[in-house]
């Protein structure tokens, strides 16, 4: 009986070892197939090694997790197969600077107090520098001949006022609609409206010397902004009451540290 039971496992013993073999062969002949179509199995994940530099360049690391989720989904898609690998690179590229956007999105880039970018995004220009002085050559903010000339060390005539008064601007005859200038580099320091002048610009010129533009209107520009000499600050206005006689035209003021000076000695 004892010898019976050891046939038995003997027996069994060797199906399950001819199974064993026969699950081997198949797998060697599966491997050998997958090696003969394609080749080893591909990463399917691009190598972005050294772009965690370029998502913390703010200074501070990324919050655990969510490396992964930055990955480009153009990746997998490169993975997926297809794909130009230079279309590809590019979209990634896009994708990792729309990540440190919403990273970083206050981060803003250092700018020098008195020389600042003029503009905004893609259409910005080369640093401005506003260095305003008596030898400074300013162009005209408008074309036209000059109505009421600058005088503060007497009275002239004012027609639509009927007065003699003194006049620390210049009063330039401008046609409605005619568009008005920068007559240097400049910051806008105020925009506003009042009585006499109708809405003007206050611009920082630099050196404690200020330039007021009046009588304008459909002002192009904002409080804040830096302009080049030459640029459209708006066009000229319908005259105020105090203008009537005069007609339409730009009035023109400049001034060193809040005192009156003559804008013609450095007009063009």
């Amino acid at each position: 009986m004892k010898d019976k039971i050891n046939q038995m496992l003997r027996d069994k013993l060797f199906l399950v070892m001819l199974v064993l073999g026969l699950l081997t062969i198949v797998a060697a002949a599966g491997v050998a197939n997958m090696q003969r179509k394609g080749g080893p199995e591909e990463n399917p994940y691009v190598d972005i090694r050294g772009q965690e530099e370029f998502l913390a360049e703010d200074g501070e690391n990324p919050v655990a997790g969510e490396s992964d989720a930055r990955i480009p989904e153009t990746a997998k898609a490169q993975a997926a197969g297809g794909e130009n690998p230079d279309t590809v690179a590019k979209e990634e590229a896009m994708e990792l600077a729309r990540a440190a956007e919403e990273t970083f999105p206050d981060h803003e880039p250092a700018l020098e107090e008195d020389a600042l970018e003029v503009g905004a995004g893609l259409n910005a220009a080369s640093a401005l520098t506003l260095n305003f002085s008596p030898e400074t050559r300013m162009t005209w903010p408008v074309r036209g001949n000059v109505l009421l000339d600058y005088s503060m060390d007497t009275t002239i005539y004012f027609p639509t006022l009927d007065q003699y008064k003194c006049n620390p601007a210049l009063v330039i005859q401008g046609e409605v609609s005619d568009p008005v200038y920068a007559p240097a580099n400049a910051r806008v320091l105020e925009i506003g409206s009042n009585e006499e002048i109708g809405n003007y610009l206050s611009l920082d010129l630099g050196n404690r010397y200020t330039a007021v533009c009046g009588q304008l209107k459909e002002i192009a520009t904002v409080e804040g902004e830096y302009l080049e000499q030459g640029q459209l600050l708006g066009y000229v206005a319908e005259p105020t009451k105090y203008y009537t006689i005069e007609g339409s035209n730009v009035y023109f003021a400049l001034q060193q540290d809040g005192q009156a000076v003559d804008p013609l000695g450095s007009l063009e």
